[in-house]
C-alpha cells in the first residue's frame, strides 16, 4: 500500500495549513485532498451530521486508494474520529491528538488555552484529550467565530484581526495561561496578530504542525513511507471550485490549477 496516496479531508479551505504541513515534511508522499466546499462550514453543524459527512468524505478518498486518512479539521476530528476507525480499514489521523500532545509538552504551568469554532470548542475535545495526557492542567476556551472570514478574506495583520483577537483571547490572557492551542486550521494564517498579542511568554501550538509530524510518525511505524518521490497533490471540492482555488492560493502562497469538482455520493 505504501505507493498509494494519503486522503486528506476538510469542509473547505482550512485544511489547507495541515496539506501544506504534510507537503513539507512528506515531500515524496501522493497527496488527494477533498473540500467539501458545498457544505462548509462544519463548525456550526450538529455532531450526527458532520460524523455523516466525514463518513461520506472519507468513502471518496478511500475510493480513489487511499492509504491513511487526515482529517484535516478540528470540527470533524473532535467528533468523527471514532466513527471513521470503525468504517475504514487504514489509519486515521485527526487535528486533536497531536495539538493537545504539544500543548501538554510546551505547558509550564499547566494553565492552557484553546480558541476554536463553537462545535470545536463545545465538544470539549481537546479539554478530554489534554487531560488523558496531563489531568491537572486548567484548560481555558473561547469560540473565535470572526477569525475564520478574517484568515480567508487574507487578513493576517489587519488591525480589524488585532481588535478582534484582542476582544476574544482577553478572558484567556486573565487566567495567565502560558500555551495556546490554535484548534481551527484556518487560525495558523493568523499567527503574526496573535503572537503580537500574547507575547513571546505564551508558547502557539500549530495544530497543522503537529499533525503532520504525527503523520509522519505513523506511516513510519507502519511502513507506509512511499520509497521514492516526488510526490504530487490532487485537489477535489464539492462545489464550484472558484472560490477555493482563490482562497486556498492565498493560503498555499501559489496558484491551484486543476481542481475537480466531484459528487460524494
Amino acid at each position: 500500500m505504501s505507493h498509494r496516496a494519503i486522503g486528506i479531508f476538510d469542509s473547505g479551505v482550512g485544511g489547507l495549513t495541515v496539506l501544506q504541513e504534510v507537503l513539507q515534511t512528506l515531500p515524496d508522499e501522493e497527496l488527494n485532498y477533498l473540500g467539501d466546499t458545498a457544505r462548509v462550514p462544519y463548525g456550526t453543524k450538529s455532531p450526527s451530521t458532520v460524523i455523516r459527512y466525514s463518513l461520506e468524505a472519507a468513502e471518496f478518498l478511500c475510493r480513489h486508494g487511499a492509504k491513511a486518512l487526515v482529517v484535516a479539521c478540528n470540527t470533524a476530528s473532535s467528533v468523527a474520529v471514532p466513527a471513521l476507525e470503525d468504517r475504514f480499514q487504514v489509519p486515521v489521523i485527526g487535528v486533536i491528538e497531536p495539538g493537545a500532545l504539544r500543548a501538554v509538552t510546551l505547558s509550564r504551568s499547566g494553565r492552557i488555552g484553546v480558541i476554536g469554532t463553537e462545535a470545536t470548542v463545545t465538544s470539549g475535545a481537546y479539554t478530554q484529550a489534554i487531560h488523558r495526557l496531563r489531568p491537572d492542567a486548567r484548560v481555558f476556551s473561547a469560540i473565535c467565530p470572526l477569525f475564520v472570514p478574517l484568515a480567508e478574506e487574507g487578513w493576517v495583520n489587519h488591525p480589524v484581526t488585532r481588535m478582534v483577537a484582542e476582544e476574544y483571547l482577553a478572558p484567556l490572557l486573565e487566567q495567565k495561561i502560558d500555551t495556546l492551542v490554535l484548534g481551527c486550521t484556518h487560525y495558523p494564517l493568523l499567527k503574526p496578530a496573535l503572537r503580537a498579542l500574547v507575547g513571546e511568554e505564551v508558547c502557539l501550538v500549530d495544530s497543522a504542525e503537529e499533525t503532520a509530524r504525527a503523520l509522519a510518525g505513523m506511516l513510519q511505524n507502519q511502513e507506509l513511507q512511499r520509497a521514492e518521490g516526488p510526490g504530487g497533490v490532487q485537489f477535489f471540492v464539492t462545489d464550484v471550485p472558484d472560490r477555493f482555488e482563490r482562497v486556498g492560493g492565498g493560503f498555499l502562497g501559489s496558484a491551484l490549477t486543476q481542481v475537480q469538482r466531484v459528487r460524494l455520493d
